[in-house]
């Protein structure tokens, strides 16, 4: 069949405006991409300081130090971490140290990956790599660059405020925390609030991504003996006390949880608490006690911990608003000088994943095998709206509402990932290609028609 070239040019409009409508809709409707939730290269370190670290015996997970490491009673890095993740780190380097490091007189273990360091080497213990090299030379992080990002996402989480629908209950000595949006819930907290409690529970859809953001200048969790913290579990509808062997729904929650204390200049764990998720506290001085593990990454001006106060290797892996794209790239690995700091690795001890219980009070029994769960005291059993129980009451201690601009939704199975909101200064992707693209489909449609009146136009004459 023979098609006219008016037709042919209209046709041919059409489609390009169709095309331009299909696009543009995609734009909108495609699932955005997250890679390290916005927090840089820090979201590959379970251990992400400025300034100085001093800590023993391990973390878990890798550990960049911006200032002087002193690693001087022992200790091992890396040992949880998989072979994609170190692949992911700058230069494959699981320790990283801009400053000096002192091994003391123990030995400081990089069991999975490269270390490296730009200062001096002191103590004479071993500093080695059981899978890669420890090399003496530039860091490849820019510390002050990651931090000037770090401290702006803190100030932009916090800026957001809480979250429809979302309650912060004190309940007797119990704090707890309930969201019901089944992608994001953002909490706001005072530290005063926070360090109230003896325990503190987190009430989310499973699979939600949870910030509490906590105001005030520092933050003690042993100013009231804060012992425990609590996750609903929709599978067992029941809170489950978050340690290394067990955690509400497989971790999905923890895995979702960042605490963001944008203006603490001071953070104290108390050293009987387990502390559950994440912690972005970019201006703090973190003490991590001396007992009881952070489940979670670690982000913070400095560091000293011992005993059983290790940081067990389970990063946040979640969307943050407004975050879909990483705020920084990853760096290349730099060159480095070769220095006496790698010597061959024999019979290194493997690092410690426990942590002693302490003693005294009621106290909720480990499951079996676990290693890391400190005495706690169960709270009371509140349940979740919409579960089929009684949710916990506001009290007049301590409560706040955030209102609801609609019924919220208490859907078990919520979505895996949060809608991207726009955060100032934060990257943001939508549908600001749509005018664009809509404008240039009219265009060409406007230009098919052209065609066709022309065409006719000279059709017309040639009859006369």
């Amino acid at each position: 069949m023979r098609i006219s070239v008016p037709a042919a040019a209209l046709a041919l409009g059409g489609s390009l405006v169709l095309g331009a409508v299909a696009t543009a809709s995609s734009a909108v409707a495609a699932p955005q991409a997250c890679t390290t939730a916005g927090l840089g290269v820090a979201g590959r370190y379970g251990e992400f300081i400025e300034g100085n670290d001093t800590h023993s015996p391990d973390a878990e997970g890798a550990v960049a130090v911006g200032g002087d490491a002193d690693f001087g009673h022992g200790f091992s890095v890396g040992q949880e971490l998989t072979p994609a993740e170190v692949q992911a780190l700058p230069g494959q380097n699981a320790l990283v140290v801009a400053g000096n490091i002192n091994v003391g007189g123990g030995n400081t273990e990089v069991m999975h990956g490269n270390g490296v360091y730009a200062g001096q080497k002191t103590g004479g213990g071993r500093l080695e790599g059981h899978q890669g090299t420890v090399t003496h030379g530039p860091s490849p992080i820019d510390f002050a660059a990651e931090f000037g990002r770090l401290r702006a996402l803190s100030s932009a989480l916090a800026a957001q405020g809480a979250t429809a629908g979302t309650s912060v209950q004190l309940g007797g000595t119990t704090l707890t925390l309930t969201g019901t949006d089944g992608s994001f819930n953002g909490f706001q907290v005072t530290a005063a609030q926070l360090q109230g409690a003896k325990a503190i529970q987190l009430n989310v859809p499973k699979g939600a991504v949870t910030v509490v953001n906590v105001s005030g200048d520092s933050y003690d969790s042993k100013a009231a003996g804060t012992t425990s913290m609590w996750i609903w579990d929709h599978a067992k509808n029941q809170y489950v006390l978050d340690d290394k062997l067990q955690s509400a729904d497989g971790g999905a929650e923890r895995a979702a949880l960042l605490w963001n204390f944008p203006t603490a200049k001071s953070f104290l764990k108390n050293s009987q608490l387990a502390w559950a998720g994440s912690v972005l506290a970019p201006n703090a001085d973190f003490d991590l006690g001396t007992g009881a593990p952070v489940n979670g990454s670690v982000i913070a001006h400095s560091l000293v911990g011992s005993g059983g106060a290790e940081t067990h290797h389970f990063p946040f892996t979640a969307c943050l608003p407004g975050t879909t794209t990483p705020t920084s790239p990853a760096p290349q690995p730099s060159s480095s000088t070769p220095g006496g700091g790698t010597v061959p690795s024999t019979g290194a001890p493997q690092p410690s994943t426990s942590a002693p219980a302490p003693s005294g009070g009621a106290t909720t029994p480990a499951p079996s095998g676990s290693a890391s769960q400190p005495a706690a005291t169960a709270p009371a059993a509140t349940h979740p709206a919409g579960s089929g129980s009684t949710a916990p009451a506001p009290t007049a201690s301590g409560s706040t509402t955030a209102p609801a601009a609609a019924a919220p939704s208490t859907s078990a199975s919520p979505s895996a990932s949060p809608t991207p909101q726009h955060t100032g200064g934060l990257a943001f992707t939508g549908a600001e290609g749509i005018m664009p693209l809509t404008v240039g489909g009219l265009l060409v449609l406007a230009g098919g028609g052209g065609i066709v009146y022309a065409t006719r136009r000279r059709a017309a004459g040639r009859k006369a």
